[in-house]
């Protein structure tokens, strides 16, 4: 498919998927609040092309639709994926016959990996120099209480210091001054890995920050791979081709050849400096924290760069579509890499990280437990923060769907798991303590032990306002905020007893109407409790047995201890919607 980012919009032009904005607009706020509208009317691509300030045109919105990611990689992938999967029982052991016939994937397979280019076929080199100022890049604020602009599209490589393995992650960069930025990776990730085992040597972590470049780079930065897959192959993969790098004498790593930006550094040791805040895409404010810096030394570029950009916050903005290209693209891996694991998903809005959902094989009592075990221990969904787990085949997109599978099985002195203290998203506040919090598992195996409710008529309860139904057997109820009551779920546990005793999952929420969208309800709850802290059962302990039992109430009402929802500032509002025909104008 698309070697560059030019070979791209090409295309988008050519099947009117993206607008060009020649009016002067700003970075700071402005070009994020026109990205945001477009985005959430599935709109198109915008390249902006006189940035207030600056002369390098910005490209946003580049994967905004299922549409522009299916123009980006095309069916081949899919497929190669799919047909790999099928020919592993045929493959094992390999015999003439079936590598014949499998010759054509074969062939795919083995035209896969990088190559290197002579440097007149690697335009990143058109332009170099050691007078770095990363303050004329066209970064974005994307909200105003940002702390500074940040790289938001940026593709980090890193080589592990001993055993050169390599990493391609994508790490916001806050550009602080000339020659140093911030760089948020995060404990669990590829970089921070990296640079863990640099410092244990007391060494700097040579860096290298790729803007731009193959769609396959973007996708692949972001892509929950397991750590011993190369970036770079799985981008080649996407590509259908080789990936082409350029050496550069005295820089340890390879160029991308077609990116637009390379920026050379290091991350030097046992250096932190505050990072943030920053809206990011859980659709909260991520507070200042001390993360290591980076210090630019060098950069090539194109001569005509382009400077490719992303604005995250609430759900949905463009990750959503990319997360949901990569699970599908992913999806028939994973009862390859976890056996008895069916189909797998992750909501894109709760942030990714907050929500799984699981069908897996039940053979034999709680089998599907261990499978949740499995998933739980997998790469990035480590960081998985509630998993639901049932055998029964459902569309997992349609979370309705899962919860009724899962709720119609659910006993709750024998399928809930909460376990304490453990390590949590970086960008997840709910744990009360930065990167700490808790996990929950919730089964719903083997067959129905319930028929779920789907209207309520339990009558009114005390400080209850108003009632809504999000599914079968699971309600949303408000009433004061946690300000006004903060013990109000575990008074609404006593309270609610008679009212709630068809209903298994009961959450305690500021608006009971958000039951009427998916986006809505996963967003307003599974992003604001913690299972230790705010997950509400009758209990008792037989010796070291935790048996819940009657409704689980879950209190996700906002605290006032977690960050602020991204907002848009109202003059930047108003001056968005001062100029829109200005913007679009022909």
């Amino acid at each position: 498919m698309h070697r560059n980012l030019r070979t791209f919009i090409n295309q988008l032009r050519s099947e009117k998927e993206i607008v060009e904005i020649h009016t002067e607009v700003d970075p700071y706020l402005e070009i994020p609040e026109i990205h945001r509208r477009v985005i959430s009317e599935e709109g198109p691509a915008l390249l902006f092309t006189n940035v207030k300030g600056k002369n390098i045109p910005v490209v946003t919105n580049l994967f905004g639709t299922i549409k522009r990611v299916d123009m980006a990689f095309g069916p081949k992938p899919e497929q190669l994926v799919k047909e790999l999967v099928g020919s592993i029982d045929e493959l094992m052991p390999p015999s003439p016959s079936v590598l014949w016939k499998k010759k054509g994937m074969i062939k795919d397979v083995l035209s896969l990996g990088t190559k290197t280019v002579n440097k007149n076929k690697a335009p990143v080199l058109e332009t170099f120099t050691t007078n770095v100022n990363m303050q004329d890049l066209p970064a974005l604020t994307g909200w105003h209480l940002d702390s500074n602009p940040f790289v938001t599209l940026p593709l980090v490589y890193t080589e592990h210091p001993d055993k050169h393995e390599h990493n391609l992650g994508m790490y916001r960069i806050e550009i602080k001054e000339k020659n140093k930025t911030g760089i948020h990776w995060q404990i669990h990730k590829g970089g921070g890995f990296h640079h863990y085992a640099a410092e244990q040597k007391n060494d700097a972590l040579p860096v290298t920050l790729f803007l731009g470049g193959p769609p396959s780079l973007m996708i692949s930065a972001i892509a929950p791979l397991p750590e011993a897959v190369p970036e770079l192959m799985f981008s080649s993969m996407l590509m259908g081709e080789k990936l082409s790098l350029a050496q550069v004498d005295g820089h340890p790593h390879p160029l991308i050849a077609e990116a637009e930006f390379a920026f050379g550094g290091i991350v030097p040791p046992h250096v932190r400096e505050p990072e943030g805040p920053f809206g990011d895409h859980y659709g909260y404010y991520s507070w200042a924290h001390d993360f290591p810096v980076f210090n630019v030394e060098k950069m090539w570029k194109r001569k005509d760069a382009i400077y490719p950009a992303t604005v995250v916050g609430k759900p949905k903005q463009e990750d959503y579509f990319i997360g949901e290209y990569l699970q599908r693209l992913m999806s028939p891996l994973f009862p390859v890499v976890m056996n008895g694991v069916r189909d797998l998903w992750t909501y894109a809005e709760t942030g990714f990280h907050a929500l799984a959902g699981a069908v897996v094989r039940e053979s034999y009592y709680k089998e599907g437990l261990a499978h949740a075990f499995r998933i739980m221990g997998e790469g990035q969904l480590t960081l998985t923060k509630f998993l639901m787990v049932t055998n029964k085949p459902v569309n997992l997109q349609n979370f309705a769907e899962l919860a009724e599978g899962v709720l119609e099985r659910f006993l709750p002195e024998r399928d809930l798991l909460i376990i304490h203290d453990t390590s949590m998203d970086t960008l997840d506040y709910t744990g009360r303590k930065f990167n700490t919090g808790s996990k929950a598992i919730m089964t719903g195996l083997g067959e129905p032990v319930r028929e779920l409710k789907r209207t309520y008529d339990g009558g009114t309860i005390s400080g209850i306002h108003d009632v809504g139904v999000f599914c079968g057997g699971c309600l949303t109820v408000s009433g004061p905020s946690f300000e006004e009551a903060p013990d109000f779920a575990e008074k609404l546990l006593e309270n609610g007893h008679d009212s709630f005793k068809d209903w298994p999952l009961v959450f305690l929420v500021d608006d009971a109407s958000i039951a009427a969208t998916q986006a809505e309800f996963l967003w307003t709850t599974f992003t604001r409790f913690d299972p230790a802290y705010d997950v509400y059962a009758k209990s008792t302990i037989d010796r070291n047995r935790i048996k819940y039992e009657g409704t689980i109430i879950i209190d996700a009402r906002m605290k006032p201890f977690y960050p602020d929802v991204v907002e848009t500032r109202e003059d930047i509002d108003k001056l968005v919607t001062d100029r829109w025909e200005e913007y679009f104008k022909k």
